[in-house]
């Protein structure tokens, strides 16, 4: 079934590292799909069905689902079983190669079925960074495997909940890397993602607020090297000549006060930690991770593998679910703007 035949979204889920908490997590998820009847979207879990099924029967919670081998058909939740290579040697709660690399083959299987255009959008449980390299894959994150396969120019993390928002100039790097990496031209053009894509999803133009780097924006000069002055402010400059609600740079250790998180929509921040921090401790389970400037939808969890309780019943499947209204609140509009165009065409 094509995009054009369908007005439910189709969503491929794909189930993370098989060691940590994304398999309880898809569990849980196709239980609660399963049970309610949701006719809000389709869910299809990219995994292996045997490790699914083995960490719903640890857990306690059934999945009556089937399991398939294309989503093309797909009209209930389903899992698409994707084989995890030495299965019997996968510990839960464990660092393992072979589980960073399962984990990056459900996702280009995901990829192909968006490709294909059998499924709507991606959703994306946490995979472990360090089990994946040492696979042998050198993607620092799941913002950069799917930048290369579907950014129509450049792309960008958001972290978004509805009372907070933040978006990154640059995201998986080392402190000593970051001022190396912010430009003028960079800046503008995640002002540009993050307008547009808080436009599609609340329907106004947003207030952003632009994080400096350095203590207190620089304080004029006084520390770094003029970053703020001689690389953010241009930014700002030329978003609002484009007609962007833009204010900044500011101090980011007053930027999201309650006050100032009443005044803005999203804050732009210069570096990962800079915005993490603030939106795990004010939204943890809540806050879903957005890959801004794809030619697909892709929505994330915003939390990591969870080891230390996995396959043990008590992961919270918060995160996931908010990543999945988002991605099917994006997708209906992207199904209708599609029916729209073909009734204009015919």
């Amino acid at each position: 079934m094509t995009i054009q035949d369908r007005d439910t979204p189709v969503l491929a889920v794909t189930m993370g590292d098989p060691a940590g908490i994304g398999p309880e997590l898809c569990v849980r998820l196709l239980h609660e799909a399963s049970k309610n009847g949701s006719h809000e979207h389709i869910p299809i879990v990219f995994g292996d069905a045997d490790i699914l099924k083995k960490v719903s029967g640890r857990i306690g919670v059934p999945i009556v689902c089937p399991v398939v081998s294309s989503s093309a058909e797909v009209s209930k939740p389903a899992i698409l079983h994707c084989r995890t290579d030495h299965l019997t040697k996968i510990v839960p709660g464990r660092v393992q190669p072979e589980c960073g690399d399962a984990s990056l083959k459900y996702c280009l299987q995901a990829i192909d079925h968006a490709r294909q255009h059998t499924v709507d959008a991606i959703v994306t449980c946490p995979i472990s960074k360090e089990a994946v390299a040492l696979a042998g894959y050198s993607y620092p994150g799941h913002t950069e495997l799917f930048a290369e396969h579907f950014a129509e120019s450049e792309s960008c993390m958001m972290q978004y909940a509805p009372d907070i928002a933040c978006s990154f100039v640059t995201t998986h790097i080392g402190y000593d890397e970051v001022v190396h990496h912010l430009t003028t031209e960079r800046i503008a053009v995640v002002l540009r993602l993050t307008n547009n894509a808080l436009q599609t999803i609340r329907g106004v133009a947003p207030r952003l607020l632009v994080c400096g780097l350095n203590p207190h924006a620089g304080e004029n000069g006084l520390f770094g090297n003029s970053e703020e002055e001689e690389i953010i402010a241009p930014a700002i400059a030329r978003a609002k000549e484009d007609g962007l609600n833009v204010t900044g740079p500011v101090p980011a250790d007053t930027a999201f006060t309650p006050q100032s998180r009443d005044c803005f929509d999203a804050m732009v921040c210069m570096y990962h930690d800079q915005g993490h921090i603030p939106i795990k401790m004010i939204a943890f389970d809540r806050a879903v991770n957005i890959t801004l400037g794809l030619s697909t939808i892709r929505t994330s969890v915003d939390h990591g593998t969870a080891f230390d309780i996995a396959w043990r019943g008590t992961a919270d499947p918060g995160s996931l679910l908010q990543a999945v209204q988002l991605a099917t609140q994006l997708a209906k509009k992207k199904l209708s703007e599609a029916s729209d165009r073909q009734t204009e065409q015919t």
